[in-house]
């Protein structure tokens, strides 16, 4: 006798069920069963991912779902009545069913949502068809009557639901959990019903794990979703049931008595053959005029795109064979529509302000893209495949990637919505899932193991490491598992639940376009959290990536901050009046030139632009910032648009190894040589280098005689590393070059050379558009360096760390960037005109923490209203907003966003005083408004702020630090600048030492981050800076355990280190380190005051000694030989110098053949000669 499981959660049931599809469906293959249905609660989340391996395994998938009944979907009250709900559970027997599914998910997440989502029987009556329905587990309504006690009430619903969904479609579902009260009440209704009503019973396990022995695990999961401990009184369980996958023989037995029970499990699974449709594409329709197809409406505007990009220009035979070649294979696939779409909100958005990248990843090799605005660079002038994007011989569906300003991104879906309707247009979901240290915490709450042992343990887990991989890898690890029976029942409860689906979110850029309304394929669901909205139930990120395999249409809207950053650059430009210079310079019309239009038309071959390049001055610099990449473009001092493309490519893990070769290759330091003439045309662009997919393709084209198409084939089969695949792809080139005259060794070497080549090689397409932009970036620097820093400092003034880094950037530049100012700052980073004609950057209000936008906001448009604020009476007074508070007073006055108003000092002494006259101020001036006094100006009142110590530059600069995240107005290692200067390198000086030397440095702690390695044994990374700059100083070994408690947060050290610069990263490795004490430091200053004091002085002595040019000794008349020989001998032993002797005796002057350096010691011995009268 045949049995299936009807009623089965996956671990797709949240934090609830165990198992994860392929567990079951392997656990049924091996119990000798052929189909199983799913059925998770209220969701279709794993449904692709069950029915692909369900076909893997051999097994029939029926695809359900478990959803929950209420009286009415839409009633929201707090009552007994509406919070009221019971399990049913659907199944789908055909397309019918599984369209209808879709909608009664989607509206009881929708529309139905109160605690849970809820349908009803209207809606189940309304989208019934196709479906099988079964009554459910306890909490279902038929059964719960029986509970209640209540036979007739139980038959009514059992009658109703038969009659929703048709005779022979609703089943009475018994389940054998026969030691519970209540299931044992529920199955004697069961039972009886049968007889009155004709209804059929169906045997069901309600499975939430794979095997028994899951089941403490299940109940920790249990726990873990309701906050709960295992050893916890009164909390839901299910323990006592056997709730896994049992076998057939099992449930034959436990059913020996209802045989039909367990037929009917057949027969309902014979009943349901609906199966998905994969590799049918669903693409939208664009509205066409009429009489026009979507294939000449798209040949239209690529007619109007080559007047537009190549204006008094002849179209060459190149760029005609290349849009005609384009069009026939988007003619041929099927995509015009793709495309029409994609340009039609990508030109939306740059006609109405949004900045919009130049394209991204391999769209860029289409010249349609080009011609019709969604790309802006040309793929013929810069060598970029259309097959790379779009392969005639291996069709699937064009990915578009589209990068927007982050500000404007939702702009941009909103206009998609209203032009495709909203209902055709939803965000995609995505999982967070139980990672391993994660893991370990959860597990750990719900046994109830000590929290500091959980997080120990949790600790010794690399990060991105799973438990599994740690216990092999890390030896503290599995020692620490090993000695402890606790640790050993917390690690293995946590592996069994590590990868579960956890929660849902919002993918960060996934959305999908639909021809017909999206609940035709997905059911749809709210999510909540950072990002919330309206999103698919199938997810593109798995495995399984269920919304290409349905077919339908994702596109990625990204939101990207560096547009933001260029189009807030353009802005300030704007306000500081010197757009209109640049636009016309640019040659475009000052009054309709949008960002877009003025990003195009920058010259591609600016000096100063590449300047800023070749001194590495390239924080906020897009893909061009980092410590490793400013090292190399020192060293490339790269000219030309086609090295930036090179080295955005270059710069990562594996082809960073080739970026040396790079290098010398444009300096003529290192040779150039090819295997085959035929690749120095494909290569010579990156002086014998392979760094692009695309040159493998032409690779494969130029020398084996490969379609375009086909060498993509090849490069994405090498790129798989498949033995089967590259073996047959090198006989397959062999053969290609050997029929090209190439001979077979030559062939041999060549292939060998591309095929590690096609793990790393990097797209070319997706290269130029970023570094476009790294180059736009480079440009703003270059020219607007004011504007951009501001633009860039506004884009990160939530993040403390990077604030730091660009505050000394633009310092470092010439850029004054000045504390906030009440009377100066604006929201954001602003540039500032001086009376000198400087410019500056004031710090933005929004960035000072505890003031908040509201508040910000008020105080700039209360400035503009009424002009600067005169006194903090003034400032009070005006600025009206509940959000001007004792938090948001203090914070302005600790960072001297008051300082034109009062000492900051006094300002928080006086903070209640000066909160309470606000507020009166206000309520008085609305009372005198009413009163018969209206007209008559009202008295000013006096704040007395109390008398205060003015705040120390230690407190200043702490506060600065706490509330801006950086020191403006000066750095606690000033006071030991002196000390560093005499025994450190400096940190700025770092990159020019050699790989592996010595270095003493010194400086403040800005960040401690502790990791374990796999090794098990502590690491450190830390943040240094001095006043010259910071770096990142690893300690580890011996060093880590040596040191384990001494680095904290802003304290100043001296360490001992040697340089690294593996992987292009500059750090410096850690061997031993030190505080400076202020004993040190005072000795120290102590020494070098009193070193400057007597160098001071001597150089005094000096200065008055360099403006004597001869010494005269006068001696007296009785002068004698002896007197002579003592001066004689005096001035043999004296220094010499530049200034001559002459000796004055008898009235007559004689000079000597002596120069000495006169200091005070050889005067004082001279002068002290028995004879000598004087010494001048």
């Amino acid at each position: 006798m045949n049995f299936t499981h009807l009623h089965v959660h996956t671990h797709y049931t949240l934090l609830t069920a165990l198992g994860r599809p392929e567990e079951l469906l392997a656990r049924a293959k091996e119990l000798g069963q052929t189909s199983l249905a799913i059925t998770d609660t209220s969701a279709l989340y794993g449904a692709v991912e069950f029915y692909m391996k369900a076909k893997d395994y051999g097994i029939k998938a029926i695809i359900g779902a478990e959803v929950y009944v209420a009286k009415d979907l839409t009633s929201k009250n707090n009552t007994t009545e509406d919070r009221r709900r019971n399990t049913l559970v659907l199944l789908v027997k055909n397309e019918i069913g599984y369209k209808n599914l879709l909608k009664i998910i989607s509206i009881a997440q929708l529309d139905g949502f109160y605690y849970k989502a809820r349908t009803d029987k209207k809606l189940l009556r309304q989208y019934g068809e196709g479906l099988i329905a079964l009554s459910g587990s306890l909490q279902g309504e038929v059964p719960a009557e029986f509970i209640y006690g209540d036979y007739e009430r139980a038959k009514r619903a059992a009658l109703e639901y038969q009659d929703i969904f048709g005779p022979g479609n609703f089943f009475l579902e018994i389940q054998s959990h026969f030691d519970s009260e209540s299931q044992a009440t529920v199955n004697q209704g069961l039972i009886a019903l049968p007889r009155e009503t004709g209804i059929p019973l169906v045997a069901a396990n309600d499975v939430h794990y794979v095997r028994r022995e899951d089941a403490p695990v299940q109940d920790t999961l249990l726990c873990i979703r309701d906050n709960k401990r295992v050893d916890d009184r009164d909390r839901f369980s299910m323990m006592s049931l056997d709730l896994s996958l049992r076998s057939t023989e099992d449930m034959v037995e436990a059913f020996k008595d209802f045989p039909d029970a367990i037929e009917n499990t057949q027969k309902i699974a014979d009943a349901c053959n609906f199966s998905y449709t994969f590799g049918v594409n669903h693409l939208p329709s664009y509205p066409l005029p009429d009489g026009i197809t979507a294939d000449s409406y798209l040949r239209e505007l690529c007619e109007q795109g080559l007047a537009k990009r190549f204006p008094g220009m002849i179209i060459t035979e190149e760029q005609r064979v290349r849009l005609d070649y384009e069009l026939d294979v988007i003619g041929k696939t099927g995509f015009a529509s793709y495309f029409l779409i994609v340009q039609d909100f990508v030109n939306w958005a740059k006609n109405n302000g949004v900045v919009v990248g130049p394209g991204r990843g391999s769209a860029a090799g289409s010249f349609v893209a080009y011609l019709t605005g969604i790309t802006n660079l040309d793929p013929i002038k810069y060598d970029l495949l259309f097959e790379r994007f779009l392969n005639p011989e291996r069709i699937s569906m064009p990915d578009v990637d589209m990068d927007f300003a982050d500000d404007h991104r939702e702009d941009v879906l909103n206009y998609v919505r209203e032009r495709y309707g909203a209902d055709h247009v939803a965000q995609i979901i995505t999982f967070g899932t139980m990672a391993a240290r994660g893991a370990i915490r959860d597990v750990g709450r719900a046994l109830g193991i000590p929290l500091p042992l959980c997080d120990q343990t949790a600790k010794m887990i690399p990060m991105f490491t799973s438990i599994k991989k740690a216990l092999e890898e890390v030896p503290e690890f599995k020692a620490h598992y090993d000695a402890n029976a606790e640790v050993r029942r917390l690690v293995d409860n946590a592996q069994k639940i590590e990868g579960l689906a956890r929660h849902t979110s919002m993918h960060a850029c996934g959305v999908v376009i639909t021809k017909d309304p999206v609940t035709e394929y997905t059911p749809l669901q709210r999510v909540s959290g950072s990002r919330e909205g309206v999103v698919t139930q199938y997810a593109s990120s798995t495995k399984a990536n269920a919304v290409e395999k349905i077919g339908l249409l994702k596109m990625d809207f990204l939101g990207l901050k560096n547009l933001t950053i260029i189009q807030n650059t353009i802005r300030i430009i704007r306000a500081l009046g010197k757009l209109d210079a640049l636009v016309e310079t640019l040659g475009l019309d000052p009054e309709h030139a949008s960002v877009s239009d003025i990003m195009d038309k920058l010259p591609l071959d600016d000096e100063a632009a590449f300047k800023v390049l070749q001194d590495a001055r390239t924080t906020g610099v897009f893909q061009l910032e980092s410590t490793g990449m400013k090292r190399y473009l020192k060293q490339l001092k790269p000219t030309v648009f086609e090295d930036i493309i090179a080295m955005v490519a270059l710069y990562r893990p594996g082809p960073m190894d080739y970026i040396p070769d790079f290098i010398g290759g444009k300096h003529g330091t290192q040779t150039v040589e090819y295997l085959h003439p035929k690749l120095e045309p494909i290569l010579k662009n990156t002086y014998g280098v392979a760094v692009y997919q695309e040159q493998l393709m032409q690779i494969a084209r130029d020398l084996a005689g490969f379609s375009l198409g086909e060498a993509d084939v090849l490069r994405k089969a090498v790129g798989k590393k498949i033995k089967e695949l590259v073996a047959e792809q090198r006989i397959k080139f062999v053969g290609g070059c050997i029929d090209n005259g190439i001979k077979k060794d030559v062939a041999e070497h060549v292939f060998d050379f591309i095929e590690p080549f096609a793990g790393y090689g990097f797209n070319r397409s997706h290269a130029a558009c970023y570094a476009l932009i790294g180059y736009q970036t480079a440009y703003l620097k270059a020219h607007y360096p004011a504007e951009f820093m501001a633009a860039l400092l506004t884009s990160d003034q939530n993040d403390t760390d990077r604030i730091a880094i660009e505050v000394r950037e633009a310092r470092e530049i010439g850029i004054e960037v000045l504390q906030p100012d009440v009377n100066e700052s604006f929201e954001s980073f602003a540039v500032i005109r001086g009376d000198d004609g400087r410019e500056r950057i004031r710090f933005g209000l929004q960035a000072i923490k505890n003031v908040g936008s509201v508040c910000a906001e008020e105080i700039v448009k209360e400035r503009e209203r009424g002009g600067k604020f005169k006194t903090l009476e003034d400032f009070v007074e005006r600025v009206q907003t509940k959000d001007l508070n004792k938090k948001s007073v203090e914070a302005l006055a600790k960072v001297g966003g008051l300082d034109q108003l009062g000492e900051r000092e006094q300002i928080l002494e006086s903070i209640d005083a000066i909160v309470r006259h606000g507020k009166q101020a206000s309520t008085i001036a609305e009372s005198h408004t009413q009163s018969l006094f209206g007209s008559m100006p009202l008295p000013k009142p006096k704040i007395n702020l109390i008398k205060a110590t003015p705040a120390s530059k230690e407190q200043t600069l702490a506060w600065e630090k706490e509330l801006l995240g950086l020191y403006i107005t000066g750095h606690p290692v000033t006071d030991y600048r002196h000390y560093f200067a005499k025994t450190t390198t400096p940190l700025a000086d770092l990159e020019k030492k050699e790989n592996e030397s010595r270095v003493r440095i010194g400086g403040l702690i800005t960040a401690v981050r502790r990791v374990i390695t796999k090794s098990g044994n502590p690491m450190f990374f830390i943040g240094l800076e001095d006043l010259t700059g910071r770096t990142e100083v690893l300690v580890f070994g011996k060093t880590a355990e040596q040191t384990e408690g001494f680095w904290k947060e802003d304290d100043i050290v001296i360490i001992d280190a040697r340089i690294s610069n593996k992987d292009g990263q500059l750090r410096s490795i850690a061997e031993t380190a030190e505080r400076i004490s202020p004993d040190t430091l005072a000795q120290f200053e102590r020494v070098r005051v009193t070193h400057e004091k007597t160098e001071t002085e001597k150089q005094v002595v000096r200065k008055n000694i360099a403006s004597v040019r001869k010494i005269v000794i006068a001696m007296n008349d009785t002068a004698d030989s002896r007197l002579i020989e003592s001066l004689s001998a005096s001035l043999k032993q004296a220094p010499k110098g530049e200034a001559k002797v002459a000796v004055k005796l008898h009235g007559s002057m004689i000079e000597t053949p002596f120069c000495i350096d006169p200091t005070e010691t050889i005067l004082a011995t001279l002068r002290a000669l028995e004879g000598v009268e004087s010494v001048s």
